[in-house]
């Protein structure tokens, strides 16, 4: 039975340690060296990848791995992502690798896709929830590869917030989750995608996306020769008793304050049904819209891409949900994304910050 690191050790998630104040180093050569140095001392530091922030600890160390739990107030059974920079070190991580993991590798790594393959003995069981399986990426951005370098250790990251709101995907968003609760976070500018990785299952028996992502399942089946199946719980929540075998698949997830609503239908039905609530509704409410829709509307807004746009979705969703939260507002009205592509990672992210409430306007 694997024993619970995180008895005993301060729940940070519900109180900053006292007098820890969180440093912004820029990503140069100083900012690296320092969260290198951090890491390999067992601590946490907030790292900057193409995708999202994550905050870093040695998965190699079960005791590091457990304050990233306690920091973002994470459930124990939602899996950790572990970062390498090589390829060599998926030996020190994974056993019984498939072939089918190198293919995928050397097509799109470094960069957004996560293979869950075996777990190997040296990666606590804690980072993939108990599981047997584990999940490994290579990041492609340069700060977070310096930073692998220069530690030399194999990083578990998750997304750099408070359990359960919207990912940051700047120094600046993270800093505001993590304020006291870690010793750095290093600076490397906006996150170029802006939503998650890519999570694809070699340990099924077809290769599965868990969580969609830049990489997309048509992309991998163009390179491993066959298709790649969509996991019924990227459009669903877990079934009861089903177990999370990638990070993103709780019921609600990516949420701000406010209760956010999946409005479905063309810009014209969006804006008409949008502008109604807003003369029922009064103030409080807010539209979550493309830029299209925007002069159409007669309420706040905050727009999150143009309606074809799915990549510039992707790098804006998550800013623009927490740009809501500093707007004010209660009730957000959000204009669904296509649900193909990259776009479909846009539309699994609002649907678990809308915890699965959908309007079908057509």
């Amino acid at each position: 039975m694997e024993i619970d690191v995180t008895q005993g050790l301060q729940t940070t998630a519900e109180c900053p340690l006292p007098g820890l104040e969180t440093r912004v180093l820029p990503g140069d050569a100083a900012g690296v060296q320092a969260a290198a140095e951090l890491l390999q001392a067992g601590q946490l530091v907030g790292i900057p990848t193409e995708t999202v922030y994550g905050l870093a600890a040695n998965a190699k160390d079960a005791a590091a791995v457990a304050q990233i739990f306690l920091a973002k107030g994470r459930p124990q059974d939602n899996p950790l992502i572990v970062h390498i920079a090589r390829l060599s070190q998926l030996t020190e991580i994974a056993v019984n690798i498939p072939q089918q993991a190198y293919a995928l590798a050397e097509a799109f790594w470094p960069g957004p896709l996560t293979v869950v393959l075996p777990r190997g003995e040296a990666i606590p069981a804690s980072v993939s929830a108990g599981l047997d399986t584990v999940a490994v990426r290579m990041p492609s951005h340069p700060v977070a590869q310096a930073i692998l370098r220069q530690s030399g250790l194999p990083l578990a990251a998750p997304s750099g917030n408070l359990s359960g709101k919207p990912s940051p995907t700047s120094a600046h968003y993270m800093l505001e989750d993590m304020q006291g609760r870690i010793p750095l976070i290093v600076d490397g500018g906006e996150c170029g995608v802006g939503v998650e990785s890519t999570v694809v299952s070699l340990c099924t028996p077809q290769p599965t996306v868990l969580r969609p992502g830049a990489v997309t399942a048509e992309q991998m089946a163009r390179v491993l020769g066959y298709p790649v199946l969509l996991s019924h719980a990227i459009t669903e929540g877990l079934k009861e008793g089903e177990t999370a075998a990638s990070p993103g698949m709780k019921y609600k997830h990516y949420a701000p304050k406010a209760q956010v609503t999946l409005v479905v239908g063309d810009a014209r039905q969006y804006a008409a049904y949008v502008n109604s609530r807003a003369q029922q509704d009064g103030s409080g409410l807010m539209a979550l819209c493309f830029a299209e829709d925007a002069p159409l509307l007669q309420l706040p807004y905050i727009e999150y891409g143009g309606t074809d746009q799915p990549e510039q979705q992707a790098q804006h969703v998550f800013t623009a949900l927490r740009q809501l939260d500093e707007k004010g507002a209660q009730t957000v009205l959000a204009h669904c994304p296509q649900t193909t592509g990259v776009a479909l990672a846009v539309y699994n992210r609002m649907l678990r910050a809308a915890a699965f409430r959908v309007i079908q306007l057509s």
